[in-house]
């Protein structure tokens, strides 16, 4: 007779031991292990006043990376899409005219975001591998009148970097509010929020941070949190006595309205939800570490390690993806060569061999070309080394073959001049 598991007693399920991986893909990367050991630091009360000290400290550090005085700079709990959809939701309001540049997928998720918020989404594109000259998007602002114009700073699907300064100027005189998603560049490319006159920006910190996903730091100019309070609402239950709603239509999303997280914020610790302590330790330690370097060394680090990959890949014979003008200094995009298809052997005897991940893209460029990410921890000459190594391997396996060391040999040539 078959005895059947009792389905109240499933078997056990063993200790998490995850297996060791180097992260080169086009993110989440490798965490530093300072942050790591940040996490574990213990709980604290979101209303003790050590831990509201490490909120002040988080929005001092940030200020910082993000190159702002922007006062109303903190974190949205999430991963960085949180961070966007509560900048672009706050700001858009049912009716509200949109400009969204897009240059790759990313900016179809930001139109999608606006769209879904309520916003009438104008859109105006360039090829996938191109950005966008600032005289185009200067023209379409005169041209439409947006009440924010939203870009994504870096694109990790093509893995571009589209230039930001030069816009202020046309969208102060239109009466338009500048988001950026940086999601892919804090940290690994300068964001110069102040001096590009970015009225918000948001990331995360799986990429250049090298961080865990789950919290993203934003921040707001004083222009984008008046637009925020127009549109004020306080939830029953904590709305302090005598407060009156703003006129403008209430923000859609509870969790996601900055309008209520600047309040929670504030001094006024106005209760909105439990801050997620571990990733507040987190995102504080990661902007430790990135600070402690300098950004411009960390500029400096990511430059020069995308750059040894990237003659190290042509020196194998590969080709490399986009305008080389404006690649990002922390992804790499490469074209997958036709022996190997669609690259997806490659990718998995690279994870299962070496331990080593890279990535593919979205839309049109799935299975045209892989990206590998440079990017933070990772950013360093072993794994580059290890990375192009360990490819050129896999490489003559599924039927490429490039000259013995020949990538290995250019990189460690663009270390030595360096």
């Amino acid at each position: 007779m078959t005895t059947m598991p009792d389905a109240a007693s499933p078997a056990p399920v063993r200790e998490l031991d995850p297996g060791a991986r180097l992260l080169m893909g086009p993110g989440p990367v490798d965490v530093y292990p300072r942050v790591l050991r940040a996490m574990s630091a213990p709980m604290l009360g979101q209303f003790d006043p050590e831990f509201t000290g490490y909120m002040n400290e988080v929005m001092a550090l940030y200020r910082q990376v993000y190159r702002t005085r922007n006062h109303w700079t903190l974190l949205v709990n999430g991963t960085a899409r949180a961070g966007i959809e509560a900048c672009l939701g706050s700001l858009v309001a049912p009716g509200d005219k949109v400009l969204v540049p897009r240059l790759g997928r990313f900016g179809y998720l930001l139109a999608e975001i606006c769209s879904r918020a309520g916003g009438e989404v104008v859109t105006i594109e360039t090829d996938w591998g191109t950005v966008f000259e600032t005289g185009h998007i200067v023209e379409a602002v005169a041209k439409y009148r947006p009440k924010v114009l939203a870009l994504v700073h870096g694109d990790t699907s093509t893995t571009m970097a589209q230039p930001l300064d030069g816009l202020s100027d046309a969208c102060r005189e239109a009466g338009t509010l500048i988001y950026a998603d940086a999601t892919a560049t804090l940290g690994g490319n300068p964001v110069e929020t102040d001096a590009w006159g970015l009225d918000a920006v948001s990331a995360g910190l799986q990429k250049c941070m090298s961080g865990p996903p789950g919290t993203a730091p934003v921040a707001l100019s004083d222009r984008a949190a008046a637009e925020i309070n127009k549109r004020k609402h306080i939830e029953g239950g904590i709305r302090p006595e005598g407060f009156v709603d703003a006129n403008g239509p209430r923000i859609s999303s509870n969790y996601l309205d900055l309008g209520m997280l600047m309040d929670y914020w504030s001094p006024k610790r106005l209760n909105h939800h439990t801050e997620s302590t571990s990733m507040l330790y987190a995102a504080r330690e990661c902007a430790r570490v990135v600070l402690e370097e300098g950004l411009e060394a960390g500029f400096a680090r990511h430059t020069l390690a995308s750059r040894a990959l990237r003659v190290g890949l042509e020196a194998m014979g590969l080709t490399l993806f986009g305008d080389p003008a404006h690649r990002m200094a922390n992804v790499t995009g490469v074209y997958i060569p036709a022996p190997c298809g669609n690259g997806e052997k490659v990718r998995a005897e690279m994870l299962k061999d070496f331990g080593i991940e890279i990535g593919t893209s979205f839309g049109h460029l799935a299975g045209k070309i892989w990206r590998i990410g440079t990017m933070g921890h990772v950013c360093r000459k072993p794994n580059i080394l290890r990375c192009l190594a360990s490819l050129e391997a896999v490489l003559r396996r599924n039927g490429f073959s490039a000259t013995p060391n020949s990538g290995v040999d250019a990189a460690y040539r663009v270390y030595e001049s360096a």
